[in-house]
């Protein structure tokens, strides 16, 4: 659970200890990169094109949400495919920032780099948060999509919502702890439910 800490004691161990793992790094960058995105990735893409879904908020780490097709997303715990400066957040593509020199530094401050992942410890980029917080705040509705609602501060983003006055939905196999805040829950996996979603909105439209 002390990741981040053992980091920034040895930047320079842990890289290298990551190079030693019989590639890990490029190991983990191939899988991330022949993962395919699933009819719920593309739902939300499709959302976001129709102007009814304004900002996508993930945990997760994929780039799948990327590579669906949506562009304005907020990735509270990183993305693999990524590094970043721990100094001044900038991120960088796979390949654009050189392993020669261990730990790597950024181009722009001079920073060290790291994964864009965060670790156990490390608290989530500031400017990842402040967009999160600042998208909630302008919500109207929140849509929470296959999540326990229990992680924080992910959890607390519907709440706040709610607290705003806005409508929570609900897509979730399960009943979660945001259920009872929720205006409408809907039963079902996020593959199957989303599109039957964004089939509605767009019939509502007159898109379909």
């Amino acid at each position: 659970m002390d990741g981040y800490p053992r980091f920034l004691a040895d930047p320079k161990a842990h890289w290298e200890q990551l190079s030693k793992r019989g590639g890990y790094i490029g190991e983990l960058s191939e899988a991330l990169e022949m993962a395919k995105p699933n009819p719920a990735h593309y739902a939300l893409a499709e959302l976001e094109e129709l102007g009814i879904l304004k900002y996508l908020i993930t945990q997760n780490v994929d780039n799948l949400h990327r590579a669906a097709g949506s562009k304005n997303v907020a990735e509270i715990h990183g993305n693999f495919l990524k590094t970043r400066c721990i100094q001044c957040n900038s991120r960088y593509e796979p390949g654009e920032i050189s392993l020669e020199t261990l730990p790597p530094l950024c181009p722009e401050c001079g920073g060290i780099i790291k994964s864009d992942g965060v670790m156990f410890g490390e608290p989530i980029p500031s400017d990842v948060l402040r967009i999160c917080q600042e998208e909630t705040d302008k919500s109207d509705c929140l849509l929470s999509v296959g999540t326990s609602a229990l992680v924080y501060p992910a959890a607390g983003f519907s709440q706040r919502v709610k607290r705003g006055g806005g409508a929570l939905i609900e897509i979730d196999p399960y009943e979660t702890e945001l259920t009872s805040l929720c205006d409408v829950s809907l039963r079902g996996r996020a593959g199957e439910m989303l599109p039957q979603l964004v089939g509605v909105i767009k019939i509502r439209l007159g898109a379909g």
